[in-house]
């Protein structure tokens, strides 16, 4: 199955919120013909952009390809939140790479947040982006690990912007009656995911990177010099970044048997009006600590943007606001009479550790995804590393290539039922509180 063309209209951004709030680009053409450049980038979301852009700047030809639109994929559905730290917390990292790596994933995972705001200040790009995201716990054994962890941040990591908040401070930012307490990190953020993307394609074509959109990559032929195929055309590059996360497909078996496709949703209601302070009292997204999580935030005009749900497959379910709306009423029990304008679906990727999965598949090809929702800061900066490591400043790609990346059981015929098993085990224990 080809996710490219699944769930979505060839060459149309899906009918979510973001869509109909953001102005988009007059459509790049299609590659045609023999295209030479430095650098060719596959794939046009975060990773991609980001990459192409730091290229150019630099001063390289970049040629970047997109099969559908700039921004289509998970980069313009996501919940637009920049979290802190890395997807796996630091002490399982300390366990995985040692404390030195684990120190120095911490600092790139900062680095990432500050890459966007300054890429977003730099590029005048309008993408609402705000301070502050809380954490949510359903417990109080939960609470009390959410309270530890962030001693631990601020002890061995110098990281001071989470408070801690008890079951009444946590009511005060979301009156839902299912949260006891969390955190609240101001030095995260939150965002208009699709703005942020089509500001970064903006800056990539003034900063001379040739953009195709519709032109969808279906071999690449590695030698000194590549050559990367579409259906009208070819680019021959010295080298070659992919950027595909959820939407690799075949193009590489390695990247394939480690980062894993899967989909996600997210609603908006109708404009809340005075009622959006039963939802949240502060301009702060939320995400809980269930293991299908719940993530929300509110929209400039008060509407309720949640994410969340379970649908296991490729396609996406048939009607996505009741998919959605049974976790929403649990979290917001009052918004039953609530309206839901939009309705959406998106493609990630994740891996077996939720960790990118950066690596160099030959001399001149570099690779970056399985962001496992944690994308938008991770994706950015991984577009940059890739950037340097193309001009010979290989030190922070390599510290995220050394994370092992084992592959899922089963390959990639058996690891989607593998998967489902699995997914169908962990919400149920969310459903039971284990």
């Amino acid at each position: 199955m080809n996710l490219l063309y699944a769930n979505d209209r060839r060459g149309e951004y899906p009918e979510s919120w973001y869509a109909a709030t953001t102005r988009p680009l007059p459509r790049f053409d299609p590659l045609r013909g023999r295209v030479r450049a430095d650098v060719c980038v596959v794939g046009a979301g975060y990773t991609g952009l980001s990459a192409a852009l730091h290229l150019a700047e630099a001063g390289m030809d970049v040629v970047l390809l997109e099969a559908q639109r700039v921004g289509f994929g998970a980069s313009g559905r996501n919940g637009g939140q920049l979290g802190s730290g890395q997807r796996m917390g630091q002490m399982a990292l300390e366990r995985l790479v040692g404390h030195e790596d684990a120190l120095r994933l911490w600092h790139m995972a900062e680095e990432a947040k500050d890459l966007v705001r300054s890429l977003v200040a730099r590029h005048d790009i309008d993408c609402q982006l705000r301070p502050g995201v809380a954490h949510a716990c359903f417990s109080d054994r939960e609470v009390a690990g959410e309270h530890a962890y962030a001693d631990y941040l601020a002890e061995r990591y110098g990281y001071s912007h989470l408070e801690k908040l008890d079951h009444d401070a946590m009511q005060a930012i979301c009156p839902s009656p299912a949260y006891r307490g969390g955190t609240l990190d101001m030095g995260a953020g939150h965002l208009h995911p699709l703005a942020y993307a089509l500001g970064l394609a903006r800056a990539a074509k003034a900063a001379g990177v040739h953009i195709h959109e519709g032109s969808a990559v279906h071999a690449i032929t590695r030698s000194a010099q590549a050559r990367v195929a579409t259906d009208a055309g070819h680019v021959e590059a010295d080298h070659v970044i992919l950027a595909c996360n959820g939407y690799l497909g075949g193009l590489d078996r390695r990247v394939a048997a480690r980062v894993m496709p899967i989909n996600n949703f997210i609603v908006a209601t109708e404009p809340l009006g005075d009622d959006a302070t039963r939802v949240l009292t502060r301009d702060v997204a939320v995400a809980d600590t269930k293991f299908v999580v719940n993530y929300f935030r509110l929209s400039h005009d008060r509407r309720l943007l949640f994410g969340g749900g379970e649908s296991y497959g490729y396609r996406f379910p048939s009607d996505i606001r009741a998919t959605v709306r049974k976790p929403m009423l649990e979290i917001f029990p009052h918004l039953h009479d609530a309206r839901i304008d939009y309705a959406w679906g998106g493609t990630l990727a994740i891996t077996m550790r939720r960790m990118p999965y950066l690596a160099r598949l030959a001399p001149n090809m570099l690779s970056a995804s399985g962001y496992s929702g944690h994308g938008l800061g991770a994706a950015t900066h991984a577009g940059k590393l890739m950037a340097e490591a193309v001009r010979g400043q290989a030190e922070g790609f390599d510290t995220m290539a050394r994370v092992p990346a084992p592959p899922f059981p089963g390959g990639t015929a058996l690891r989607n039922p593998l998967l489902v098993l699995a997914m169908t085990w962990f919400s149920l224990r969310d459903r039971l509180g284990i």
